[in-house]
């Protein structure tokens, strides 16, 4: 029987039977996170080859995923300028509220 490790549906990618999606595992394999990593740390709620599976999903995809996650940052980053101009005083309090919580991880 043939597995799915990654499924497409709702106009996004996800990991098969799960609700994570193949965009946070591809991020963190593109940061550098070795699959038990990405598994272990994470993503506990995988298993080790459903990682591998949708990795070699990407990899086997690689144009069209790619398209797709530079599509995704492009439609993102229009919505942050929508908010930003919508309600700028509460934009920047996120601002500031990421700006500290960096700080406390470095």
């Amino acid at each position: 029987m043939e597995k799915t490790y990654v499924e497409r549906h709702d106009g996004g990618y996800w990991i098969g039977g799960t609700r994570v999606s193949l965009d946070s595992i591809v991020l963190a394999f593109l940061q550098g996170l070795s699959p038990e990593a990405i598994a272990a740390e994470c993503f506990p709620t995988l298993a080790l080859e459903q990682v591998y599976g949708a990795i070699a999903y990407y990899l086997a995809n690689r144009p069209e995923i790619d398209a797709y996650l530079k599509k995704a940052n492009v439609e993102f980053d229009a919505l942050r300028q929508a908010l930003h101009s919508a309600a700028p005083a509460f934009s920047e309090k996120l601002t500031a509220a990421r700006r500290s919580m960096q700080m406390v991880d470095s």
